[in-house]
């Protein structure tokens, strides 16, 4: 169904409407369920870059799903961007249609294959989606992921794992992809030492030596997920130190997991409710994609130097 008109903010803070559109069904052969997605892009414009956006693995029914992440998707296509959610096979809104489905409970490789199968029917996605046609630059695509998505979306970029069950190192690196996003995503698995360590034991294996392709990492300074180590919040900024440049590191001071709550609007989940940081996350985020995606754009330096600048930064950067 088409959702009612969206009123978000640009960069600049003037209001812009954003058109939200979903499930457009993709069929998938071989997946156990159709692929569904949530398509969100400003009213206007052309020439939009997409962002694929993996959510994460909360303990929401919805917010892990197409139907979440609204105030951070809401922001970047008030800032020009097509951005596109699947709803992954890990999904709580799935369960109970894919408990028996080889890969599960999580469904590790899927999820990254969930984004090419998007990339293969982008022609498909832009006819479904009503006032979208002939708008998407369809060479301009960057990946983000918000805590498990941002596992999914550093195999994305070029990392890589040891499959625990048929062993042989796996790469799902998608070429189409230029640039991402990794919001609160997992580190190194040499020190999974929590509750969670045995449930994934493919994170054990991520090797970040060979995602090449740049990234922003983005970490709460007080994200410490204890339930897979005792590092505490330096663990998300694994991608950052352990991967070869080029690559940036967004550290939001007084940010917990949810980064001031990307999941969903007043989510009770989210411990570090704080609009005003996920609007400064979006700008620098989307900031950084544009300049990433078009060669020449300075909006990256000058959202660095803005965030600076200010008599009370929330957050800072750094960049290899």
């Amino acid at each position: 169904m088409s959702t009612p008109t969206i009123t978000s903010a640009d960069a600049s803070g003037t209001p812009v409407p954003v058109l939200s559109f979903s499930p457009v069904v993709l069929p998938v052969p071989g997946r156990p369920v159709d692929l569904q997605v949530r398509v969100t892009a400003p009213a206007t414009g052309t020439g939009l870059a997409v962002i694929l956006l993996s959510h994460g693995q909360g303990p929401s029914h919805h917010l892990s799903s197409l139907n979440g992440y609204a105030p951070l998707v809401d922001l970047w296509a008030a800032q020009g961007f097509v951005v596109i959610q699947p709803t992954h096979l890990t999904s709580r809104m799935l369960s109970h249609l894919v408990a028996d489905a080889p890969g599960a409970p999580f469904f590790w490789r899927s999820r990254s294959e969930d984004m090419s199968h998007i990339l293969d029917r982008l022609d498909m996605i832009e006819k479904a989606v009503p006032l979208l046609a002939g708008r998407i630059d369809h060479a301009e695509v960057a990946v983000a992921g918000h805590s498990f998505g941002g596992f999914t979306s550093s195999l994305l970029l070029g990392a890589r794992v040891t499959d625990a069950d048929e062993g042989g190192v796996v790469s799902l690196l998608e070429p189409r992809i230029k640039a991402g996003v990794l919001l609160a995503a997992p580190g190194r698995g040499d020190v999974l030492n929590g509750p969670m360590a045995d449930a994934l034991p493919v994170f054990r294996t991520l090797d970040f030596s060979t995602m090449a392709a740049p990234a922003l990492v983005v970490v709460g300074d007080e994200d410490d997920s204890r339930h897979f180590t005792d590092m505490g919040p330096d663990w998300h900024a694994d991608p950052y130190t352990l991967a070869p440049g080029p690559k940036a590191l967004l550290t939001l001071f007084g940010a917990g997991h949810g980064l001031g709550g990307i999941a969903g609007y007043d989510a009770a989940e989210t411990t570090d409710e704080n609009p005003e940081r996920v609007a400064v996350l979006a700008r620098l985020t989307a900031a950084y994609l544009r300049t990433r995606l078009q060669a020449g754009a300075p909006t990256w330096q000058a959202a660095c130097e803005a965030l600076t600048a200010d008599a009370h930064p929330m957050g800072r950067v750094e960049s290899k």
